[in-house]
Parts: C-alpha cells; structure tokens; sequence
C-alpha cells in the first residue's frame, strides 16, 4: 500500500492507491453525487452519477470503482458532467413509474434529493411507463418494480453481508428487473432470512414494510458499515475458552 498525491478541483489531496477517487474525495469532503454505491457494499459502477474528468483521458470515469495514481488531475464538477448526471436522473425518471406524490418514501429518496440537485424541473424524454409487477406476498415487505432503479443494492447485500443471495437481476434493457431465487414470488423464497437489510439500503420506495403510508417510511442506511467493521475487527465473534 502506498500514499498517493492527486489533485482534485484545484486542491491537492492524498489518498492509499487501494482506495477509489470516491472514497478519497470522500475523505476530503469534496461531494461526488453517487446511487448505486453503499458504504460498506462492493461497487459495480452501475448508475454511472459519479463520472469524474480526469486530464489527459477524453472519456469519463466512475469515481467508485477508479484507482487514483501520482499526479492525477481530477474534475468533479464540470459543466459536461452536470449535463451528463441530469440526462442520467432524466432517463431514471423516464423509465420507471415514480409518482412522489403517493410514495412511501416521499421526501426520504435518493433519487429525488438527485432530482432537486440537478435542477430536474422537467423530463425531456418520453415516459415509458412499463408495466412491473408489485409483489407483496412476503409477510412484511414489499417490493414495486415501478420504483427500482437497479442499483443492485439489494443483491449485494443480500450476498454480501446476509449471505443469503435471494436477489438477482432478470432480463435486458427494460425488461430488466429483481428477481427472487428461480423468478418466484418473493414470499415463497426459500433461502429468504426475512432480515430486511434489502428493504434499508433500498435508495427509493421499491422496497418498503408493509403498513406504511406516504411519506411515513425513513430508511436508516447506516447500520451496515456498522456490521462490515464490527465483522472485520471480529468483534461479534465469541472468542474460544480453554478448559
């Protein structure tokens, strides 16, 4: 492990050239907006929002899953990025069903705090209005494909940390969605834990308990760097007695 040093909008920092230019950004409070990533989750680079300049390369990079190295010279907020992280929100918004206003995490969603930070005040696109199935045969969540955004939160969670790998991804384009196990209904999922960590690390209202009304559910996301530490320093562990 070495000690880089990188320049990122102007300022000089320095980061462990294992890490991510997210995670060094991060650590110096620079802000790079992101949807897919998760502390604590492995990242995929899936929602593309937090595409980063870097001199010297015509192409954008994800910040999440990008290595830093000596003398980098890092942008994170350019104009051709706002244009690019808006487009991106634009197409999320297009491509789903999401009706705020009668949404269980209305005003706790990390795609509409995208939303308002972008300036998002009008859709370009053409809505597509897929027809997704609501499954809520599980006895105490739900989950409403018309509010996922594919972030793979959940499967990585499920896989990662409960090690239960209940979730997986179907289809192409459109057709993509979550799916449980074999494409089951969720409430006949045999390898299921009923632990709910999907449902809290879920960005939006696609996982949610059931019993919850607009507005009500506030998701707690912090917990899960919480069990990756404790697991890593094995403080949950009961060490072994000799007789």
């Amino acid at each position: 492990m070495a000690i880089l040093t990188l320049t990122i909008n102007g300022e000089q920092v320095s980061g462990k050239d294992d890490e991510s230019l997210l995670q060094i950004a991060r650590q110096h409070d620079i802000h790079i907006p992101t949807l897919c990533h998760l502390d604590g989750l492995s990242d995929v680079g899936a929602c593309r929002l937090c595409l980063v300049e870097i001199e010297g390369q015509s192409k954008l990079f994800p910040a999440c899953t990008t290595k830093p190295q000596e003398g980098m010279v890092v942008h994170t907020d350019t104009e051709r990025l706002k244009r690019h992280r808006r487009t991106i929100v634009e197409l999320l918004a297009s491509e789903g069903n999401h009706q705020c206003a009668v949404c269980v995490v209305n005003n706790h969603c990390e795609l509409q705090d995208l939303a308002y930070e972008v300036g998002l005040q009008y859709v370009r696109f053409p809505y597509l209005y897929p027809k997704k199935e609501l499954d809520a045969t599980h006895k105490s969540f739900v989950l409403d494909r018309n509010r996922c955004v594919l972030c793979t939160r959940c499967v990585r969670v499920c896989h990662e940390v409960e090690g239960a790998h209940t979730w997986d991804i179907a289809g192409r384009g459109i057709d993509c969605t979550i799916i449980a196990d074999m494409n089951q209904p969720w409430g006949t999922s045999p390898s299921c834990t009923s632990c709910g960590k999907c449902v809290r690390v879920c960005p939006t209202g696609a996982l949610f308990e059931k019993g919850q009304t607009v507005a009500e559910m506030e998701k707690q996301r912090d917990f899960l760097k919480y069990i990756v530490t404790a697991r890593t320093k094995r403080e949950w562990v009961a060490e072994a007695t000799e007789e």
